[in-house]
């Protein structure tokens, strides 16, 4: 692999974001929307409920983590779909680059983008509601890296759906952390689902992470055999998802589709 190659791919989505600030607002914008909205719910809720429960940590928290790992997500799928809508992937596969650079720029252009979203969570959530990070201590930190590698097989999954169905389907990857939220228990507990919900929840790596939130706010530990558990099932995916894309886009150059990928559909 070449580390020239994938600074390339970066530096391509750099210079479109420098370039209009349509693609740079919405980077902090809806991440900024998340925190407000969610940021005087726990505020409201605080007061309504006299028990003194602090539901800032666990309602705030849970949005900035869950909005991290979307970004992540979002952040790779985005990236390969302005290849996409400028119909330039053709042009990009026609020089030396790799799948796997393809894929690492890819990465690495997520990486960059979600930060960006991440420090304006952090400075909302941190100066207006009071969000102290101290509250889940270094649990924090192995939290953020599950949530970072489950959202980048997210992404290489959606980039190889939209790569073998065509840019159309770019519609069936906006909702999937929708669909994912309800099994990762997000805002609630695993107990309250039903078993059948409970046992596909133990497949995706977020729930653990949550679990764990929940956990230390509580006031007991979260559980570091979970969080290694979730870290697997998150490199698993990752793994399972570059597989995925090399195989859709070996499929493409196989039978010619990727000459035409420009049309709606390319199935």
């Amino acid at each position: 692999m070449s580390c020239t190659r994938i600074t390339a791919i970066v530096l391509r989505q750099f210079y479109l974001m420098r370039g209009s600030m349509s693609r740079v607002v919405p980077l902090f914008a809806w991440v900024a929307v998340d925190m407000v909205l969610w940021g005087f719910i726990a505020k409201y809720l605080n007061r309504v409920f006299p028990s003194g429960f602090n539901f800032i940590p666990l309602l705030l928290g849970a949005v900035l983590l869950w909005d991290f790992l979307v970004r992540i997500m979002q952040g790779i799928t985005i990236a390969f779909f302005e290849d996409v809508w400028t119909r330039n992937f053709l042009n990009i596969f026609a020089t030396p680059l790799s799948v796997l650079e393809y894929i690492g720029g890819l990465v690495l252009t997520s990486i960059a983008t979600s930060s960006l979203g991440l420090v304006v969570m952090l400075v909302l959530a941190t100066s207006f509601f009071g969000l102290s990070f101290f509250a889940y201590g270094l649990m924090l930190v192995p939290f953020l890296a599950v949530l970072f590698l489950f959202g980048i097989a997210l992404g290489i999954f959606g980039s190889g759906v939209v790569l073998r169905l065509g840019p159309a389907a770019e519609w069936f990857i906006w909702p999937i952390p929708a669909l994912i939220a309800p099994f990762a228990g997000v805002f609630y507990p695993l107990s309250t689902l039903p078993p059948w919900m409970r046992h596909l929840a133990l497949l995706l790596p977020p729930s653990y992470v949550f679990e764990g939130m929940r956990g230390i706010i509580s006031g007991g530990p979260a559980s570091g055999s979970a969080l290694l558990l979730s870290g697997c099932l998150a490199s698993i995916y990752i793994l399972c998802a570059c597989w995925f894309f090399i195989r859709m886009y070996r499929r493409a150059v196989r039978t010619g589709l990727i000459a035409r990928y420009s049309a709606e559909t390319v199935s």
